[in-house]
C-alpha cells in the first residue's frame, strides 16, 4: 500500500510540474495547463478514495502506515 501511495504522490507532483512547464512555455495560449491541473485533481481524488477504502477494508491500520 505504501508503494502505491508514493507512486500516486510522484504522479501528482509530475502533473503539477508539467502544468507549470506548459504555463511558462505556452504563455497561457493553450489548454494543456488546464488538462494537467485537471489530471492532478483527479489523481488527488483517486488517492483520497484509495486511502479511505484502504482504511475501511483494514489495509491501513488505525496507527497509520508502517
Amino acid at each position: 500500500m505504501r508503494i502505491i501511495v508514493l507512486l500516486f504522490m510522484v504522479l501528482i507532483l509530475a502533473s503539477l510540474a508539467s502544468a507549470l512547464y506548459y504555463l511558462i512555455r505556452d504563455k497561457g495560449q493553450s489548454d494543456r495547463t488546464v488538462k494537467m491541473l485537471t489530471l492532478r485533481v483527479g489523481l488527488s481524488l483517486a488517492l483520497f478514495l484509495l486511502l479511505m477504502g484502504g482504511y475501511y477494508f483494514g489495509l491501513i491500520p488505525q496507527n497509520g502506515l508502517r
